[in-house]
C-alpha cells in the first residue's frame, strides 16, 4: 500500500470525525510530523504516516520525543487499520 493511500485514509477519518487534517511542513525544522488533526472536542494530534516496513527517520524521532515532553497528543501509523482503531478509539472516549 502506497503512503498516500494511508493519507488519504487518514484524512477521511478525521473528516469523518468532523475535524480537518492539515498537510504539514515546517521549513525551517526537518522531522515534523505529515499531518496536524483539529478535531471537534478541541484536540489537536501531530501524524506521521508510514507505509509498512516504514521507518522514523532520526529526526522524526527526535520530534516524536518532543511532542511527548511537550504533553501533545502524537502517533504515527503504517496501515488504515491503525488509523481506525484511532478513530474508535476516539469515538469511545465520546
Amino acid at each position: 500500500m502506497k503512503e498516500s493511500e494511508i493519507e488519504n485514509h487518514f484524512v477521511w477519518a478525521v473528516e469523518s470525525m468532523g475535524g480537518k487534517a492539515y498537510k504539514f511542513s515546517s521549513p525551517g525544522y526537518r522531522g515534523v510530523s505529515d499531518r496536524i488533526a483539529c478535531l471537534p472536542d478541541g484536540s489537536v494530534w501531530f501524524v506521521e504516516l508510514k507505509t509498512r516496513g516504514g521507518r522514523l527517520s532520526a529526526l522524526q524521532e527526535v520530534f516524536a520525543a518532543e511532542m511527548e515532553d511537550l504533553g501533545q497528543n502524537y502517533r504515527c501509523f503504517w496501515n488504515k487499520e491503525q488509523i481506525n482503531h484511532w478513530r474508535a478509539e476516539l469515538s469511545d472516549d465520546n
